[in-house]
């Protein structure tokens, strides 16, 4: 009885980043963080390429992705029967890729 020898293939990537767009890349994350270590704990606005807006605290950042604890004031996250509760904690992080940002607005 013999056993069947694994056929070794070369992988050929379907999608290979262009190096100037890699360069391009890599530089806008970098100011990215940067800019998110000056504005750290700021209030700011975020829109992504695909047009969603968000508005909150910048709390974090780290490989290319920021996190934002959302301003809710004025918007429930869900509905509770009865008068709203002010010591109801509904904040929540929203991580965000650096890529995909369109704009970050000081408010």
């Amino acid at each position: 009885m013999s056993s069947p020898i694994p056929v070794q293939h070369e992988l050929k990537p379907i999608y290979q980043c262009d190096s100037k767009l890699h360069q391009t890349l890599k530089s806008a994350r970098e100011n990215l963080h940067q800019l998110c270590a000056r504005h750290a704990r700021k209030l700011v606005k975020v829109e992504t390429m695909d047009g969603d807006v968000y508005e909150g605290h910048i709390v974090h950042w780290d490989r290319g992705v920021v996190y934002l604890c959302l301003s809710n004031e004025g918007y429930a996250r869900a509905f509770f029967p009865g008068p709203p509760n002010p010591y109801l904690y509904n904040n929540f992080v929203l991580p965000l890729v650096l890529f995909n940002l369109l704009a970050i607005t000081l408010l």
